[in-house]
């Protein structure tokens, strides 16, 4: 059990009695991460399944193989033909424009400078792009920079694990409001609710893994 769990046990009974059954919330994070780049990531992958948005991904980064990562510039000068032709769709490639813009006028800034912000001027910042929600930077201020009390009230995973557990029905006002008894340790509670949502959903289930894992191994041994 980390830190942030116990703490989170002190404050509330009921927390008390799943954290512990739960892997704790992180507390190694790359918090030099750019940014420009996990915006651009982010963008990328919205509204799409893991592995078609890696592919698209992988294939934006393609497009520039002198390296690693497009520059803003990079971004803002390449043909619409050609972000198109990686998969990108026309609302996507004029995110990652503006995206890229933003960052040449300073209003997205390199990690450095970003991590001495507050959390809500980082949310303003960030929100200012195109295609860049307040729900994406909240995930970037809790897994790319650890910021601590970050709870994401829109995240309907967030809400259901506090309603499963508290037994009640919260809006996201209303769970913002119930929420500040977890601070300064938001984000842990956060995690906990994922982990609290994940029972709830039956494909996600210890039961249904088990069995599907069983499925998959009884259409190899057929293949052999």
């Amino acid at each position: 059990m980390g830190d942030a769990e116990r703490e989170l046990s002190k404050l509330c009974n009921k927390l008390a009695g799943v954290v512990a059954s739960h892997e704790p919330y992180p507390t190694t994070f790359e918090r030099n991460r750019d940014p420009y780049r996990a915006l651009i990531r982010a963008v990328v992958f919205q509204q799409l399944s893991g592995k078609a948005a890696s592919t698209i991904h992988g294939r934006v980064l393609a497009l520039f193989p002198d390296k690693d990562h497009p520059d803003p510039e990079d971004i803002i000068a390449a043909p619409d033909e050609l972000l198109r032709g990686a998969g990108l769709s026309r609302q996507k490639t004029a995110a990652l424009r503006d995206i890229s813009q933003k960052r040449l006028d300073g209003v997205i800034p390199e990690a450095r400078a970003l991590s001495k912000l507050s959390d809500e001027e980082i949310i303003e910042r960030l929100t200012a792009a195109k295609g860049v929600g307040r729900w994406t930077v909240e995930m970037y201020l809790m897994f790319t920079l650890g910021r601590p009390d970050i709870l994401p009230v829109d995240d309907l995973g967030v809400r259901k694990g506090a309603e499963k557990l508290y037994k009640r029905k919260f809006t996201p006002k209303e769970l913002a409001a119930y929420g500040e008894r977890w601070a300064p340790h938001r984000s842990a509670a956060a995690w906990h609710f994922w982990r609290i949502a994940d029972t709830m959903t039956p494909e996600r289930s210890p039961v249904a893994k088990k069995a599907k894992k069983a499925l998959v191994k009884k259409k190899a041994a057929k293949k052999r």
